[in-house]
């Protein structure tokens, strides 16, 4: 698990450190709100729409070298994009970038299921607080590089990514053990799809996610439209995002004692609120809502793969490219949206509007059912 969790954290250091460069990149290319989220639209959709596709070819024949080979292509890509000379040139790194996240997150989801044995959301969490702490990190590290050495400083950025893939390789036939046997079915497989459930909760993911792209996307430039500068804005987003980790260590082991849907529940009710708070109030009591809005929103990324896999238990791989993916990717489009009612209409809007997705994520998920926990005896797959 800590060597997932580090994978985790190396493809969401790439995944994190475009918001920390959207300022810098709106000033050196003299960009659009609409054209800065574009670039967040298309890290979104590398990084989502083909997850599926990778699930499905984990499901039917295993990809554990997506592990190494995403988090890999991940640091290279938004490496590369930092010190790029033209927009169009970043746009397509960042889709480089972007399909290396993509690579790895299904497989690592799948196997993160494996290792946890009954306590998955628990596991599931520990898988995420990886990928919540490169996030967290990436703001961080772009301020110390590109502050230090301005935009070619960014190349450093590729420095994790090949650190962990290099210890993957190193830890690859362990790992494997893990993986059942040829006419198995692991414990975690067990159990009938539900097709119904999952497409509500795949639309619950996408409204959350357009909320969170949202802040992710506009948050750094909403402090520095009151005044503030480009650092101040990537340490209010690397509060909101560690705070996320630490959501996460409670929300896992909540949701395996008090149950998943009761848990997301919970954060849904709670996020639109926190929302406003930081948009009306500001200063320290805006923060902490902030903070409290990346507990409650990051805190259950766990829960819902972990209900997407038991929703559709005999195709997890399937399943994790989903929730991750393609459902996070539709909600990314959220970020272009609210870039063009910036523009049109004004920053403050598009804040408000991310608040009223996450209501309307509350709306449908009140209609989830339990998700059924997965037996604990080994299966034969059927043949």
């Amino acid at each position: 698990m800590t060597l997932l969790a580090a994978g985790h954290l190396g493809t969401d250091f790439a995944n994190g450190t475009l918001p920390a460069l959207l300022p810098y990149f709106k000033d050196r290319f003299h960009l659009s709100y609409t054209l800065v989220a574009l670039l967040v639209l298309a890290q979104a959709v590398s990084s989502s729409v083909v997850q599926p596709l990778f699930g499905l070819w984990s499901d039917r024949r295993g990809a554990l070298w997506l592990l190494p080979g995403g988090v890999a292509l991940a640091g290279v890509g938004i490496a590369l994009a930092a010190d790029a000379p033209s927009y169009g040139l970043v746009l397509a790194l960042v889709v480089v970038s972007g399909l290396g996240i993509a690579a790895f997150h299904p497989e690592g989801s799948k196997f993160a299921a494996y290792v946890s044995g009954p306590r998955r959301a628990s596991g599931m969490s520990a898988f995420s607080i990886g990928g919540n702490l490169g996030y967290a990190l990436g703001p961080i590290v772009v301020g110390v590089f590109v502050g230090w050495l301005g935009l070619r400083g960014g190349l450093l950025l590729a420095l994790p990514g090949a650190v962990i893939a290099g210890a993957f390789l190193f830890g690859y036939r362990y790992l494997g053990s893990f993986a059942p046997r040829r006419g198995q079915r692991h414990p975690a497989a067990a159990g009938e799809d539900d097709v119904r459930a999952l497409t509500l909760l795949l639309s619950v993911i996408a409204l959350r996610s357009f909320s969170w792209f949202g802040l992710i996307t506009f948050v750094p430039l909403w402090e520095v439209s009151l005044g503030h500068s480009n650092a101040d804005g990537n340490r209010l987003l690397a509060l909101m995002l560690l705070a996320g980790g630490i959501g996460t260590i409670v929300a896992g082991p909540a949701a395996d004692r008090f149950g998943r849907r009761r848990v997301l529940l919970l954060s849904l009710v709670a996020t639109p609120p926190l929302i406003a708070t930081f948009v009306v109030a500001g200063g320290a009591v805006g923060a902490a809502a902030l903070a409290a809005v990346g507990a409650c929103v990051v805190g259950t990324f766990g829960v819902t793969q972990v209900m997407s896999q038991e929703y559709l238990p005999r195709r997890i791989g399937t399943a994790s490219g989903l929730s991750i993916g393609l459902s996070i990717g539709l909600g990314g489009i959220g970020a272009i949206m609210l870039g063009v009612v910036a523009d049109s209409v004004d920053l403050r809007t598009a804040m408000w509007m991310a608040a009223g997705a996450a209501v309307a994520a509350l709306a449908l998920a009140v209609f989830l059912p339990p998700a059924r926990r997965a037996r604990l005896e080994p299966e034969l797959a059927p043949g």
